[in-house]
């Protein structure tokens, strides 16, 4: 019994280890060219290099949570996935056209329209609006907050 229950945590292991690395590659790339992964690290490097200090809001790590929105606080805290969103709906702020829906941002974003994809896209959608960074005026139609405005910051 312990020889199975050593090989079979040897065995999980070895997954993690696995889907880890497959997350890392499939990771989508942010405007800089780097992954998620590849950004965090850059940032942890960056934190651990003595006598260099930013007062500017660092970009979110993968898989963390939306911070609540308040006065001034950057796009730049948030993921990729959630600034995308972000300036879909801006642009659509800005060209004076209807709040959007999920569906709507995944053709933006020339995602396949399949369940689990779009499903996806309005979780976060849903998350940014329950953290205040988006307004839903009509059910499933967003658009930014008031007070949220470009991507230098939120104010």
């Amino acid at each position: 019994m312990q020889a199975e229950l050593a090989a079979a945590e040897q065995d999980w292991q070895g997954w993690v280890i696995v889907c880890s690395r497959v997350c890392e590659v499939l990771a989508p790339v942010d405007e800089s060219g780097q992954g998620h992964a590849q950004a965090a690290r850059t940032a942890l490097a960056a934190e651990g290099q003595p006598g260099k200090t930013s007062s500017e809001p660092r970009a979110a790590r993968p898989k963390s949570q939306v911070p609540v929105w308040r006065v001034g606080l950057a796009w730049s805290v948030l993921s990729v996935d959630y600034q995308r969103i972000l300036r879909a709906l801006a642009d659509r702020v800005r060209l004076g056209q209807d709040p959007g829906s999920w569906q709507e941002l995944a053709a933006c974003f020339g995602m396949e329209m399949v369940p689990a994809r779009v499903e996806a896209l309005r979780s976060k959608a849903k998350r940014l609006l329950a953290r205040g960074w988006l307004a839903e005026p009509a059910p499933g139609r967003f658009t930014l907050a008031k007070g949220v405005t470009g991507p230098g910051g939120g104010s």
